[in-house]
């Protein structure tokens, strides 16, 4: 009889605790309802937690756990949520591999991402899971380079769930592998499915524009095409790069610049041309690493110009048959201070030095790239050695004595414009001159300055 009585109060006890949770339960799914509501994805998180460990069956709210961590990037936590889920099954929910997946793709581990995902599909969960996942799939190829199988699931999404953005999508991978005809046609299926699909009136104007060019970039991919790991067919890679540039698409000349920089890693153009591609994709941590940063001098229309990459190009020819022409070196040193590229520009002048130290137009150049870094001291030196090595260029006087000034050397910098002025008179140097005399209270010279100045400014 005692222990009937004991297994009754027992089952009584049970019984008024699970009524007792019951209601505390219920506020806690009140709560998270009120807080996906206000997407307060904290509460969500806290709320759903408390949920679990009273409801540890409860897959709905797992799975609201487990994606607002993803969403929120919370991995470590979404990891301990995952172990927990699976713990809390004897056969676990498929969604956890999704989830796993997603982990992984988050952490950069994408063999295991890509495990975990086509477990999943093997499920065979809805045709509109399958369908993301294979999204998911091509993202994840996309982040690896892997073009062709990212073309590859993005066939098995639109096979999966054929929709208009799907097909953008799909157009954009065969872009990557310039299967032109199928990119269009895919664009053109898009368009025609849902004109008003976001995806479609983003992506249609930029493939009418690219259409543009098509005519100048099939030529060259049959041509590229015949010997594409020969380092001769790198001017074509550049060549194609540049018509990516103009048509607006910077990913496409991302990849041929990159096969020709490697082809031809000496190559100045290659190197410009790719780090202009960087910055056009929003890329310029990726440009500094070519030692090009975002100053990169453009034209109106926002580009290189041709000019500037055409004597790139025949100087980096030159260096290639010659690697000791120092002028060439001092040449290409030039081309890259116009485009802003400073450290650039004073490697090659450095280089131009180190075969010939005796060259006044080389110790020019590392004069000016050492100004355009700010290091005027060191500036300084080297213009007075080309002034030395060259004493009868005026240009040479004239910008060391600018140096001067900047070093606060005004008597210096007007014993170097006077020099300048001797040998050519310029406005320039008169106006530097005249500037510098009033700072060293030399008014009377500095007025006959200014009025010679007067006498030589053009006439309105």
């Amino acid at each position: 009889m005692r222990t009937l009585a004991i297994a009754v109060l027992t089952l009584l006890a049970g019984t008024a605790l699970a009524a007792a949770e019951a209601p505390g339960l219920q506020q806690l799914r009140t709560q998270l309802k009120t807080a996906q509501e206000a997407n307060d994805k904290p509460a969500i998180i806290e709320l759903s937690r408390r949920i679990v460990a009273i409801a540890p069956n409860d897959s709905d709210t797992w799975d609201t756990l487990a994606q607002t961590q993803l969403e929120t990037d919370d991995l470590d936590g979404l990891g301990r949520t995952l172990d927990a889920w699976r713990k809390a099954f004897q056969r676990p929910p498929a969604a956890i591999g999704d989830f796993r997946a997603g982990l992984c793709f988050k952490r950069g581990d994408y063999q295991c991402a890509e495990q975990h995902w086509l477990a999943f599909i093997a499920t065979k969960p809805s045709a509109a899971d399958v369908a993301t996942n294979y999204d998911n799939l091509a993202e994840l190829c996309a982040a690896q380079a892997r073009w062709a199988d990212h073309a590859s699931y993005r066939t098995k999404a639109v096979a999966a769930q054929d929709t208009a953005a799907r097909r953008v999508s799909r157009a954009c991978a065969f872009l990557r592998l310039h299967k032109w005809d199928a990119a269009y046609a895919d664009m053109a299926k898009a368009n025609k499915m849902d004109a008003t699909d976001a995806q479609v009136e983003e992506w249609l104007p930029q493939f009418e524009r690219l259409q543009q060019f098509l005519p100048q970039i099939k030529p060259l991919d049959a041509q590229i095409a015949k010997s594409p790991n020969d380092p001769a067919v790198a001017g074509l890679l550049l060549e194609r790069a540049r018509v990516f540039i103009l048509a607006g698409r910077p990913l496409l000349a991302i990849d041929d610049g990159e096969r020709a920089f490697k082809l031809q890693p000496a190559s100045m153009r290659a190197r410009i041309e790719l780090a202009e591609a960087l910055l056009d994709a929003g890329q310029p941590e990726n440009a500094a690493k070519l030692d090009v940063d975002r100053y990169l001098r453009r034209g109106e229309d926002k580009h290189v110009s041709d000019q500037a990459l055409r004597e790139l190009g025949m100087l980096d020819a030159r260096l290639s048959a010659n690697p000791k022409d120092a002028d060439a070196l001092v040449a290409r040193a030039r081309i890259l201070r116009d485009l802003r590229q400073f450290t650039l520009a004073l490697a090659d002048a450095n280089a131009a030095l180190a075969i010939n130290d005796k060259s006044a137009a080389a110790h020019f150049e590392a004069a000016q790239d050492l100004d355009g870094l700010d290091r005027q001291k060191e500036a300084l030196l080297h213009a007075r050695i080309a002034t030395e090595l060259d004493p009868q260029n005026s240009n040479l006087w004239f910008f060391r004595g600018v140096l001067e000034r900047q070093r606060a050397d005004f008597a210096g910098a007007v014993a170097s414009q006077t020099r300048s002025i001797e040998i050519s008179e310029s406005l320039v140097a008169l106006s530097e001159r005249e500037q510098c005399e009033r700072r060293i209270g030399k008014t009377a010279e500095a007025d006959a300055d200014l009025h010679r100045i007067r006498q030589l400014a053009p006439k309105k």
